[in-house]
């Protein structure tokens, strides 16, 4: 990508790239800003310089290698964006949620495979009716033991 877009005219004019407009400099050929940040996009540079400084970000472009300078602007785009949006945490806040979003859906995915290994150890062959347990009384109770113990669990505050 060259240092700038075309501008009209036939004096092959072009535009600086959105840092060096935003510094108000000249963008001369070589600049280490014009590939990364065009003049299209200025509140890209704008974050980045607030959050970073140019100098930093110009000596960050030029330690990087070339193939990976665009990694790094868009890198550096996101977090400054993010700490602008929060100040405080920035893209930690952003890095600590979908952190507990993964572990949520996480958690939702191992109480599916739960499930799945419980019904598929379920024998659905024969039907299940849970048959009703009748409890009858000991021989030995009287008609008034019955009564006294059904009233008593009812003032007691039933069972």
């Amino acid at each position: 990508m060259e240092m700038g877009s075309l501008a009209t005219g036939t004096n092959n004019y072009y535009s600086p790239c959105a840092a060096c407009k935003f510094l108000r400099r000249k963008c001369i050929a070589g600049c280490i800003f014009a590939p990364y940040f065009p003049p299209e996009e200025p509140q890209k540079f704008a974050n980045v310089h607030k959050v970073f400084g140019a100098s930093n970000v110009a000596k960050l472009l030029n330690e990087v290698l070339p193939h990976q300078r665009q990694d790094a602007v868009v890198s550096l785009a996101y977090q400054a964006e993010a700490r602008i949006r929060d100040p405080v945490y920035g893209c930690v806040a952003a890095i600590s949620f979908l952190q507990k979003q993964v572990q949520r859906l996480q958690n939702e995915l191992d109480a599916a495979k739960a499930r799945l290994l419980l019904y598929s150890c379920t024998d659905f062959s024969t039907p299940f009716s849970p048959q009703p347990q009748i409890i009858s009384p000991p021989l030995l109770w009287n008609h008034n033991d019955i009564v006294s113990a059904n009233s008593s669990v009812y003032f007691n505050g039933g069972i």
